[in-house]
């Protein structure tokens, strides 16, 4: 016989049992705030119909990965007695292994003739394949190429068709209100990408940016107002995972106050409401800056102190304000147009949350033109504890406009001092120090220094 379990069965009898005592309204308003790290608040706000006294509500259509002791509702005269979240969704299998000790019917149909013959069997158990009792003889539902059809008479109580989250709830009166459940579900991420036009001649830039919504909850939200929260939050169970270095804001944003933030946050509205289906990644525009002034900057930073046979190209990166806009953390991909106007990408790179106001750098490679070799002219021992070292670094600039480099040199100890410098410096902070390096066209610039410090 060919049994179609537990892929097709067919199932006969009543419908899936109504516990509850109210009918489930379609959501009125649902609000789902996402925050960064896998993490997101569903609010949903429904008109019910709620009987006087103790009855059960069902809300069908949560997600599938509900953390459940994070589950609040509310309603005006309206108390909770108990909440129950159902998972064990309704298939097949699951049919036939909530069957098991009970009887079923076992329909099979002659291939030759068409007759249907249907038998009662009881489930004896469904470990690597369904046994059945059939009669006085035991059997095992197999294929062998005969229509068999597995007919039960009910749906077991506490199987959904989707998951479902019920409420036994005790009411003051009769009649409809406003039942507001909010609860917390994992499996909803998002995350900021941007697209930097850069135009050099006239060193503005357009940046665009796009919110990547992915949705693996197991449920979808239809018609949600969508709430993006920037900011790293405290999670006690939070993973340890690797994060890749990011560029960070050269100087603290000034935003305005009346910017929306709550505590250390900073939300995001999406203008319009958003259907986030199951198993799909969404793309949303949130931003749209033109003409932003920009500065192309050269850079070279280094940690210790060491000669190179070989040169080094230093880094190049995109400077610029972010105006009023506070930016959550994300990669940006630099564009810039050649002569005939066509955009040719330059790189990318990755920053933090960054407030208003920030002063953010983007760095997106290495210029070709534009190298450098360190050299350590002298090292000497002034004590045990402190060492005089003596560097130098060759800029070259191959290209047929000067440029500055922003050089920087840590390794400093926190008494370092600088004995001697070609160009006039600045300390940065207790271990770095800075130069602007200016590099002509076609031409070379050394910067050399001497430094004590311990070591």
């Amino acid at each position: 016989m060919r049994s179609i379990l537990p892929a097709d069965a067919v199932i006969l009898g009543s419908a899936i049992a109504q516990a509850a005592d109210t009918p489930q309204p379609a959501p009125s308003n649902l609000t789902v705030s996402v925050y960064n790290n896998n993490l997101a608040l569903v609010q949903d706000i429904r008109r019910m119909d709620i009987a006087r006294g103790r009855s059960r509500i069902e809300f069908k259509d949560v997600s599938a990965s509900i953390m459940p002791e994070t589950v609040s509702l509310t309603a005006p005269g309206l108390g909770v007695v108990e909440q129950n979240f159902d998972y064990d969704l309704l298939t097949p299998a699951k049919m036939m292994e909530k069957a098991v000790g009970h009887d079923i019917q076992v329909v099979r149909t002659n291939p030759a003739t068409g007759a249907e013959t249907t038998e009662t069997a009881t489930v004896l158990s469904v470990n690597d394949g369904v046994v059945l009792r059939i009669g006085d003889r035991i059997e095992v539902l197999r294929a062998d190429g005969i229509p068999t059809q597995v007919v039960f008479s009910s749906i077991p109580e506490n199987l959904r068709a989707q998951p479902t989250l019920s409420a036994t709830v005790s009411s003051e009166s009769d009649g409809p209100r406003e039942v507001n459940l909010s609860y917390l579900t994992t499996g909803l991420k998002w995350k900021a990408d941007y697209v930097a036009m850069y135009n050099e001649k006239q060193g503005t830039m357009r940046l665009q940016g796009w919110v990547t919504l992915t949705n693996a909850s197991g449920s979808t939200y239809r018609d949600a107002q969508v709430r993006l929260i920037a900011g790293e939050i405290n999670l006690t169970t939070a993973s340890n995972y690797y994060q890749p270095r990011r560029s960070t804001p050269l100087a603290g944003g000034t935003g305005d106050p009346a910017d929306p933030t709550f505590t250390d946050y900073y939300l995001y509205r999406l203008p319009e409401p958003v259907t986030i289906a199951q198993n799909q990644t969404k793309q949303v525009a949130f931003l749209d800056m033109n003409d932003v002034a920009t500065k192309k900057t050269y850079s070279y930073d280094v940690s210790y102190f060491e000669s190179t046979a070989y040169v080094r190209h230093v880094d190049v990166s995109l400077a610029f304000s972010n105006r009023a806009a506070p930016l959550p953390a994300g990669v940006a991909r630099v564009y810039i147009r050649d002569l005939d106007g066509t955009p040719k990408f330059m790189g990318e790179d990755s920053f933090d949350h960054t407030p208003a106001g920030s002063l953010l750098m983007v760095r997106f490679g290495q210029a070709f033109d534009v190298t450098v070799q360190p050299t350590v002219s002298q090292t000497s021992r002034l004590s045990k504890t402190r060492k005089r070292v003596a560097m130098s670094y060759l800029f070259r600039n191959a290209g047929g406009s000067p440029v500055t480099v922003d050089m920087t040199q840590g390794g400093l100890g926190d008494d370092g001092v600088v004995v001697h410098e070609s160009l006039k410096g600045r300390r940065i902070d207790a271990h770095r120090l800075g130069w602007s390096v200016p590099v002509p066209a076609h031409g070379e610039t050394t910067l050399s220094f001497t430094i004590e410090t311990t070591g």
